[in-house]
């Protein structure tokens, strides 16, 4: 039986903490709603349809950690606490998707729905 060196157990404990690392962090969100944002809602275009449009925002937030991918439900839940934000700014009370992610970017439309 051969032992391992312990240049062989030195990488081995460098990657696994990378790996574990990496993971931990790409499911991480540092994104906040702002006060008042909680009230923002997230719909679909159907559910906006007697909104009044308000505007549109396009937020982004890292879509990786170095060469890896985060995990996709974090950044969309990031994208969309941004978007709420914005709304807020623009007086709207609703956002909706405007179109995929891409590289860790999506457009909001933002309407007014309550009178």
């Amino acid at each position: 039986m051969t032992l391992p060196t312990t240049q062989s157990l030195t990488i081995a404990a460098a990657l696994a903490t990378t790996t574990l690392l990496t993971g931990a962090l790409s499911a991480c969100s540092w994104v906040a709603l702002s006060p008042g944002a909680d009230a923002v809602r997230v719909a679909t275009a159907a559910d906006v349809a007697q909104c009044k449009p308000r505007g549109s925002t396009t937020v982004n937030v890292l879509g990786k950690v170095g060469p890896i991918d985060r995990n996709p439900a974090t950044v969309e839940g990031e994208l969309a606490m941004l978007a709420r934000n914005s709304a807020l700014e623009i007086g709207g009370d609703t956002v909706v998707a405007a179109g995929p992610v891409e590289d860790g970017k999506r457009k909001f439309d933002v309407y007014r729905c309550a009178p």
